[in-house]
Formats: structure tokens, C-alpha cells, sequence
């Protein structure tokens, strides 16, 4: 019988699935309790990788994964409020809640993919200095066909995760942000903080400026000169009423467009959880309200994800102004598993 609703469809995609894991009787939940904790069952227990996946101590063992889960716990970039530094952390611990089951896509990434949590990039307290270390991690990573997908950490982080990337790839890459803000200001405070990285990463030499899209813009908290700048540029900027007028086919279909063109090797992604609407996600450094809804969202990083991408991140997690339910944090793990889904469906990992 064919399936007509999208539920038909998923559950004719769990059987298929069940078959590929060996049948009904061979569930988990049917066998013997172990000692000790071992696998997902139960949620609030046991180490806190993220998916609960296994923690890589042996760097020379990443090669291996086709999925590297890194923390950047890092907020000396914050211009207002800090806590982002626990953000890895945070999405790490409510990942526990997650299977590693899809239910509309009837895929398992566990099945899928190699994944493993290879811990926290070491930060330094010095903004330059921790430019460095993200740079040389997320090179190292994306060297060996691993995709990285980086926990944050304010969005500071973006100049040298991308920069890691650039370094990695023979070729010109594009950047897709997902953000209230434009994060296009030369320096804040004389740094390089976190309303500052998609400007000096648009300087990158394989990096062209028209290649880096903006979805999710608008508010109260953005600068007119930076504005402006961005212009100059020529990089393209979609704001919450594009998501609305157009749709957010047609916003991923422009953003896709333009961040590929002129022969681009490679996207990477970059997510600030305060594009999403701060009555939602109010656990972040600069919540800003009228954002994204999360579906839209959700249903941005799957279309955006279609066509390959090289790496993402979610940043500006911060966990003393969450909420008891860790609802932020629970949105950025959303995220990233959503995209990683996607990724698979459209077979574009495993890498290698």
C-alpha cells in the first residue's frame, strides 16, 4: 500500500531500518542489564560526549571518524554577557536526550557514520592567540575528509574555525550565518570580539567576500557602518521578513546560489542561536526578539545542507541564561543533528 501522510512514510522507513539492525528481537531493551552504564539507556546517565558517542582521547585515532564533535569553550570575545565558555558543555549533557534515530528520515547516524567527541580545543585567554588554536584544530580536522562539527563558545570563534578551513581546502570557500547580527564590525573593544568575524574572515585570500551569506538578520542590535560595509562587499544579506515574504526554500535556494558561485570547493556553516526568536532561545549572549521560529530554522540547516558542506558549527550558547530546561542548548544539539541528518539523506557524508 503506497503511503500517503509523512507519518505512513516514516514508519514504512523504521521497518526497513529495524531490518538493517537485525530484526525486532534483537532490541537493546530485551536483553540482559549490564554492571555498569554502557550505550544510550539510561539518558541521565553516563559520560557526557555529545550523542554519547565514544570520547577520542588518541588524536591520531580522528583520522578514523567521519564525524568529529570538538568544544570551543570560549566567551573573552563577549561584548555584554558572558557563559558561552559552558556552551559545549551544556549542549554535550542535554545531547542525552537525543537518539541517534531520526524519525521523518528513518535513518540512524549511528548506523551512518563514524562519529566520535574528541574534546575541547584548548582556549586561551588572548584573542589572537586562541585564533591560533581554533585555526590549527579545525585544519588538522577537515585534513583528514573529517567532518568537524564545532560546539561554541561565543561567535568570535567563526574567524578562526574558518580560517582552519580555508587552510585545509585547495580552492575558494563560502560561509553561510545564520544570526541576528551581522557580525561584519572591524573591532569592537580594539579586538576581534564576537560581532567581529565575518569581517575578517572575508579577508581570508581564499575567501571571497561575495561567497559569505547572511540569513536571519535584523533588530535593534546591528550597526549601520557594518551595514554598510557589508554592501561594499557585495555579500548577501536575508533578513526575518525575507524568511517570511519568500519562504524558507527560496531564502536557502538564493543563500545556496550565492555562497557556491564563481566555483566555490566548499561551504561551511555557522549558526548563532540568537537568530532564533528570544521569547524561544533566550539563553545566549545578545537575545534579540522577532528571530527565526524553530522550524524555520530547522528546515533552513536541512535545505542548506542538500549540496555538501565541509564543517558547521553553533555558537553563542550560554548556559547561565537558559532556562531550567536548557532550551538554547537543547536547540543548538537540535541543529546540528538535523543537519547532520540531512547530510547523510543526500549522501553527502560520510566524506571519505
Amino acid at each position: 500500500m503506497k503511503a500517503n501522510t509523512h507519518g505512513e512514510k516514516a514508519l514504512l522507513a523504521a521497518e526497513k531500518l529495524v531490518e538493517k539492525m537485525g530484526g525486532m528481537e534483537n532490541s537493546p531493551h530485551t536483553q540482559d542489564l549490564p554492571l555498569f552504564v554502557r550505550g544510550d539507556t539510561p539518558s541521565y546517565a553516563g559520560i557526557a560526549t555529545f550523542l554519547k558517542t565514544p570520547y577520542i582521547v588518541d588524536l591520531d585515532n580522528v583520522k578514523d571518524l567521519d564525524v568529529a564533535f570538538v568544544g570551543a569553550p570560549f566567551d573573552v570575545g563577549t561584548t555584554f554577557r558572558p557563559g558561552t565558555r559552558f556552551g559545549p558543555e551544556s549542549m554535550r549533557s542535554i545531547s542525552k536526550l537525543f537518539k541517534t534515530y531520526n524519525f521523518e528520515a528513518g535513518i540512524d547516524l549511528a548506523l551512518e557514520l563514524q562519529m566520535g567527541d574528541i574534546g575541547d580545543i584548548y582556549s586561551i585567554h588572548q584573542i589572537d592567540r586562541e585564533m591560533e588554536q581554533l585555526s590549527s584544530a579545525i585544519s588538522s580536522i577537515v585534513k583528514q575528509n573529517v567532518f568537524p562539527v564545532v560546539l561554541g563558545g561565543d561567535h568570535s570563534i567563526a574567524y578562526g574555525t574558518i580560517m582552519g578551513v580555508t587552510k585545509a581546502v585547495e580552492g575558494n570557500i563560502g560561509v553561510i550565518q545564520l544570526d541576528r547580527h551581522l557580525d561584519m564590525t572591524p573591532l569592537m573593544m580594539g579586538e576581534k570580539m564576537h560581532d567581529t568575524p565575518l569581517y575578517h574572515a572575508g579577508s581570508i585570500p581564499n575567501l571571497d567576500p561575495k561567497n559569505i551569506v547572511h540569513i536571519g538578520i535584523g533588530g535593534w542590535q546591528n550597526d549601520a557602518r557594518a551595514a554598510a560595509g557589508t554592501k561594499q562587499r557585495g555579500q548577501t544579506v536575508l533578513t526575518v521578513d525575507d524568511v517570511v515574504d519568500l519562504g524558507v526554500d527560496k531564502v536557502a535556494e538564493i543563500a545556496l546560489e550565492k555562497a557556491w558561485a564563481n566555483g566555490v570547493k566548499a561551504v561551511y556553516l555557522t549558526v548563532d542561536v540568537d537568530v532564533i526568536d528570544s521569547g524561544i532561545s533566550n539563553g545566549t549572549g545578545w537575545p534579540e526578539p522577532g528571530g527565526l521560529l524553530p522550524r524555520e530554522v530547522l528546515r533552513l540547516v536541512k535545505k542548506l545542507a542538500e549540496p555538501g558542506l565541509i564543517g558547521m558549527e553553533v555558537v553563542e550558547v550560554s548556559p547561565p541564561y537558559d532556562d531550567a530546561n536548557q532550551q538554547t542548548a537543547l536547540m543548538g544539539v537540535r541543529i546540528i543533528c538535523d543537519t547532520l541528518c540531512s547530510l547523510v539523506v543526500n549522501k553527502r557524508l560520510p566524506l571519505k
